[in-house]
């Protein structure tokens, strides 16, 4: 006997589109309700005194659809669109009605539906990337506002032509300002006060590769007229001829890069002086610098001992490195050639995608520089970074690395020959490839 009411389905269950009846559902007496239909996810009214479930067809799309007639309320278990008597059913969990009075359904009965791990990877990548940048652009920014720009090239006076390309000056300092006597008798350092240069390059970028040039610290050179850096005092030029790096001594870097632009009639665009501390230190913040020793030597006041090949020096090493003068009968010719190539390969391993990227590796290399690293007032840290990519560009086969011409000497100063500087700074003015060589 069928106790549905007429125009029923017949059925007491509420069924889906596949229309499966659920294990254990049976009638239950149920009072009549009138008024307004409560609105419970999962429940369907329509006019009858006794409740069914109904488990729907639900694939975990909202696919399914269940049915109620009259004033029975029917709980769906599946994907379930409901609707009264002569309602409409609605997609996605939504509430259909018609004719007849509420209905509301949601999907609960599909398989849930599986993490999309390939999206979280891609989000979580990129939050890596943002995170990275932002750590790396805030340390570019710290370093910037750290860096000494101490020298005032405005104080050099008559300088010559601007040229072509870009000039640094780069020089290697026996400063000790910081040093410990400790840390002093480990680098064999000595304590002399004041600082003198132990090392000078100029460094050339331009469109044919960068071009580095040694000038030997004992070059005879003529000291020209200047401006005190200190005082403003004009001294005039009286002709005296002594080594380059007295210049430095006498007045500073500003007399420096004067006495350098007088006697080869380049323009220096920017000044970099890095102290022994800081040397060694960077080495050391990089994890040593790879470099291939061809014959081995000996010198007991830089503190040198190295053998023959292939080795990784450390801060310590590098400094003595550089350093040595004694042990070679080139002297300060031979020495500069080494300066040459250590450089060359510190720049190599430091401008690196892993070091300029890696915050926890860029902060503390450029940290340990930045203690004696001195530069111009015009010097930015995106210059700063081309010249060190350019020092790698020389090892790299894109460019040149040379000693200023040497014709020979006057007592223990070194001449420069005349002809051949003049020939090499008007390639360098006019940007074009470098064919002088030198010593």
């Amino acid at each position: 006997m069928n106790d549905w009411p007429e125009g029923s389905n017949g059925d007491r269950y509420g069924r889906g589109s596949g229309g499966t009846q659920p294990e254990g559902a049976r009638a239950m007496p149920h009072a009549r309700r009138r008024g307004v239909p409560q609105q419970t996810p999962g429940y369907v009214q329509g006019a009858g005194p006794v409740p069914g479930y109904g488990n729907g067809n639900g694939n975990g799309n909202g696919n399914g659809y269940g049915y109620g007639y009259g004033n029975r309320d029917g709980y769906n278990t599946g994907q379930v669109y409901s609707g009264g008597g002569g309602g409409v059913p609605r997609q996605n969990g939504g509430a259909g009605g018609g004719g007849g009075d509420f209905g509301y359904g949601y999907g609960s009965g599909g398989s849930p539906q599986a993490p999309d791990w390939r999206k979280r990877i891609k989000v979580g990548a990129l939050a890596l990337v943002v995170t990275l940048l932002a750590v790396t652009i805030g340390t570019y920014f710290w370093a910037g506002s750290q860096l000494k720009r101490e020298v005032d090239l405005s104080k050099v006076i008559e300088r010559p032509n601007q040229g072509e390309g870009t000039n640094y000056l780069i020089v290697g300092s026996d400063s000790r300002e910081g040093m410990s006597d400790e840390e002093k008798k480990k680098l064999h350092t000595g304590s002399a006060e004041g600082k003198r240069t132990d090392s000078m390059m100029i460094l050339h970028t331009g469109s044919n590769g960068p071009t580095l040039i040694s000038l030997p610290r004992d070059s005879n050179v003529t000291i020209p007229s200047f401006k005190g850096s200190e005082s403003g005092k004009l001294f005039p030029n009286t002709g005296r001829q002594t080594k380059l790096n007295a210049a430095y001594a006498e007045d500073g870097p500003e007399l420096l890069v004067r006495t350098v632009e007088y006697n080869t009639g380049l323009r220096i665009d920017h000044y970099v002086e890095i102290g022994f501390a800081g040397f060694a230190n960077v080495v050391d913040a990089i994890g040593g610098v790879d470099l291939d020793i061809p014959k081995a030597f000996k010198d007991e006041k830089s503190g040198a001992d190295f053998q023959a090949g292939e080795q990784t020096l450390n801060g310590e090493q590098a400094l003595a490195f550089v350093r040595t003068r004694y042990a070679f009968a080139g002297s300060d010719l031979d020495r500069t050639k080494n300066q040459q190539k250590f450089l060359a390969a510190l720049a190599s391993q430091t401008a690196t995608p892993s070091t300029i990227i890696n915050p926890f590796k860029l902060y503390p290399t450029m940290s340990a520089g930045l203690d004696t690293l001195i530069v111009d007032k015009d010097m930015s840290l995106w210059s700063l970074g081309s010249m060190f990519f350019a020092m790698k560009g020389v090892t790299g086969g894109d460019g040149t690395s040379m000693n200023m011409p040497i014709s020979g000497s006057t007592g223990s100063n070194l001449v420069w020959d005349r002809a051949k500087v003049t020939e090499l700074v008007k390639q360098l003015n006019n940007d074009e490839k470098v064919t002088v060589t030198g010593n």
